[in-house]
C-alpha cells in the first residue's frame, strides 16, 4: 500500500503541473471513494488548494453522510460548501414529459457535475473524479454525470483496494465501515444493484483484465454489464461525411 500511495501522489502532482493548474474541486458524498480521493489530492497538492462541494438531496441523503463529509473536511483542513440539490431538481419537474426512474437518477448526477464544473471554471480548478477501477470497468457511473471529470485519482484501484488503502491511510472508520451507496434512491446500495459483493465482483474483474473469460452466472452478468456500458467509455461516434 505504501508504494501504491506514493505512486498516486506522484502521478497527481505531475498531472497538475502539466495542466499548469494548482486548484482542485471534488464532490464529497460521505462515502469511501470520495473520502479517499480527497485525502490523496490534499496530500498531493496541499489541502489549501482543494475545495469540497457536499451536494445532498434533502429527504434522501442521510444526515450521517453529510456529517461525515463535513467531519472529514475539518480533519483535513479542506474548505467546503454544502449545496442541496432540491431547488435544482425542481426545475426539471417543469419539463413537458414525465421522467422515469433512470432519467431522474441520472439527472441528479449530472446536476452535481454541472455545479462542480461551474465552480471549477470560476476558480481555475480541476474537477476530481471519485470512480474506482471496478466502477470504471463495469461502466457503473453516469455518463456526463460522475463520469464527467478531469482526472480519476483512484481509477486504477479496484474497490477492494480502495478499502485497503483507506485503512492504510487511517481514514475515519465511518467511511471504511459504511455500506457503499450512491444514495440515488431510498434503500439504494451498490452491491444490491450490482447483484454481488465487491469482493466477488473484483475477483471476476481481475480475470477479465488479464484477457481471460470468467465462468459462472455472476460472471455472465458482469460481462453483460461491461458490454452494455461500453459506450460510456468512448467519445460519441462521428458519422463520416466523406
Amino acid at each position: 500500500m505504501e508504494k501504491i500511495y506514493k505512486n498516486l501522489i506522484k502521478g497527481i502532482n505531475q498531472y497538475f503541473k502539466k495542466a499548469k493548474i494548482r486548484k482542485a474541486v471534488i464532490g464529497l458524498s460521505g462515502g469511501i471513494d470520495s473520502a479517499l480521493s480527497l485525502k490523496l489530492v490534499a496530500d498531493a497538492i496541499g489541502s489549501s488548494n482543494v475545495s469540497a462541494l457536499i451536494m445532498p438531496e434533502k429527504g434522501l441523503t442521510k444526515k450521517a453522510n453529510v456529517d461525515d463529509a463535513v467531519k472529514l473536511c475539518r480533519l483535513l483542513n479542506i474548505e467546503f460548501k454544502i449545496i442541496p440539490l432540491n431547488d435544482f431538481l425542481k426545475n426539471f419537474e417543469k419539463l413537458p414529459w414525465k421522467a422515469n426512474k433512470i432519467a431522474a437518477i441520472n439527472t441528479k448526477s449530472r446536476i452535481r457535475a454541472n455545479i462542480l464544473y461551474n465552480y471549477a471554471n470560476a476558480n481555475n480548478a480541476l474537477v476530481i473524479g471519485t470512480s474506482n477501477k471496478s466502477e470504471l470497468m463495469l461502466g457503473y457511473f453516469t455518463k456526463y454525470g460522475d463520469g464527467a471529470v478531469d482526472i480519476e485519482v483512484i481509477g486504477n484501484l479496484y474497490k477492494t483496494e480502495v478499502f485497503e488503502l483507506a485503512k492504510y491511510l487511517k481514514l475515519p472508520s465511518e467511511f471504511i465501515n459504511k455500506v457503499p451507496s450512491a444514495e440515488l434512491f431510498h434503500g439504494h446500495t451498490d452491491e444490491k444493484e450490482l447483484g454481488a459483493s465487491y469482493n466477488n465482483i473484483d475477483k471476476i474483474l481481475k480475470i477479465v483484465s488479464k484477457g481471460k473469460k470468467p465462468k459462472g452466472k455472476l460472471a455472465e452478468s458482469i460481462m453483460k454489464r461491461i458490454k452494455d456500458n461500453e459506450h460510456k467509455k468512448k467519445t460519441a461516434p462521428i458519422i463520416k461525411a466523406r
